[in-house]
């Protein structure tokens, strides 16, 4: 820690490995000078996945030189937390208190996530040409469009080609929809080049001729005709009185977004996760290595391990994590009565757990006191989560239920 002034923290984002539980450096942010409130400009991008539980690890340091070895920078603290947790959590904006140093307060660490814009939208777009230039000999041209957006280096790189439109100097392309990430790779200044040719079939098309614009410029046109001046440059450079070659109008244009999943978790959306678990006897004798219940100090059977690895991920998206756990398929004491619909914690008012621990805690124990049987219906059990799943829903809470 500096002793005369305040910190100069940077932050350090790791991932913990799904299968080794080791942790991966994944990025730094800049460092910020002198200061124990740092808003960090620098992001971390990466893919998220819900089927995966992505643990994430942020470590802040007090830089003290320019070394690139953390171990020479003071730490200042540590916070832990899913990316499920975070993206689910209200306005997707998370506050962990930080820890790592026993016996002092290490302040909070306040973590905010946001799908990357633009990355998903899709724009629909109608265009026509009029009065283009005629290249045929003994007809009229065969127009097409070509796009291209520009890149950083100032190169272009194709990104659409409308269909052929035969014999005509004033072509009507049909709506086409594009990704806006492939339009302009999600700049609304970046330039767009269209390009003008009449279709050959050698295959030797005709350049016709060119203009250019931008996606800001074409989403203007969802009000108004856009009507842009087709121009040749060799034709422009040795025809005094050249005009253009025709002129290509924007029609109509409409941007739509694709909803993702990620959507509807920041819409409010909650997932209501209920477990039914097969007691018949066609799983084994739980006392027998072989069996899917196999009671093991030292290992965790096949239910426990299918138990924990959905049911670790779908918590997060569950504000209560209070999970319906059934069973079916057993005898059950005192008078041994075959049920196929039965509360794992011997509630039936309220067969809800309290998260994925208190489902194994539930089953474990029911695994212990009931007999299994048969034969193997759940039906019952399905009924039931239908019937919650007609629960009505108001406009602004949509609840789907995931039955394990």
């Amino acid at each position: 820690m500096d002793t005369f002034s305040k910190s100069d923290p940077i932050c350090v984002m790791y991932l913990e490995d799904t299968h080794t539980h080791e942790w991966t450096e994944y990025g730094r942010t800049e460092v910020i000078d002198n200061t124990l409130n740092p808003d960090f400009v620098r992001k971390f991008v990466t893919d998220y996945l819900f089927e995966e539980r992505q643990v994430l690890r942020f470590d802040l340091f007090d830089v003290d030189s320019h070394s690139s070895n953390l171990a020479k920078h003071d730490f200042l603290g540590q916070g832990n937390c899913t990316l499920g947790e975070l993206v689910s959590a209200p306005g997707s904006r998370l506050q962990k208190p930080l820890g790592g140093i026993a016996g002092k307060d290490c302040g909070t660490i306040i973590l905010t996530a946001e799908e990357l814009g633009n990355c998903r939208d899709v724009a629909t777009m109608q265009l026509c040409g009029n009065r283009l230039d005629k290249k045929d000999f003994f007809g009229k041209s065969d127009p097409f469009l070509v796009f291209y957006r520009s890149n950083e280096d100032g190169t272009f790189t194709i990104s659409h080609r409308t269909e052929v439109v035969k014999n005509t100097l004033n072509p009507v392309w049909q709506p086409f929809s594009i990704p806006v990430r492939v339009l302009c790779n999600g700049d609304i200044d970046r330039t767009i080049r269209v390009e003008v040719y009449d279709w050959d079939r050698d295959g030797s098309h005709d350049f016709i001729g060119e203009f250019t614009t931008s996606y800001r410029e074409l989403s203007r046109g969802h009000n108004n005709f856009h009507v842009y001046e087709v121009i040749n440059p060799k034709k422009k450079a040795r025809k005094k009185k050249y005009i253009n070659s025709g002129t290509v109008t924007l029609i109509s244009f409409k941007l739509e977004s694709e909803f993702t999943f990620l959507d509807y978790i920041k819409g409010g959306m909650q997932i209501n996760f209920t477990v039914a678990i097969d007691f018949t006897a066609s799983n084994g004798n739980p006392s027998q290595p072989t069996s899917l219940h196999y009671l093991c100090p030292y290992q965790p059977s096949a239910y426990a391990l299918a138990l924990r690895s959905v049911g670790s991920i779908i918590q997060d998206y569950d504000s209560d994590r209070l999970f319906p756990a059934l069973g079916f398929g057993a005898k059950l004491p005192p008078d041994g009565h075959t049920s196929h619909e039965f509360p794992l914690n011997g509630n039936p008012d309220d067969p809800c757990c309290e998260g994925v621990e208190g489902v194994l805690g539930a089953y474990h124990s029911s695994l212990r006191r009931v007999q299994l049987c048969g034969p193997t219906n759940f039906a019952p059990v399905i009924k039931r989560v239908a019937r919650c799943c007609k629960q009505p829903t108001t406009e602004h809470n949509h609840t789907p239920r995931i039955a394990l």
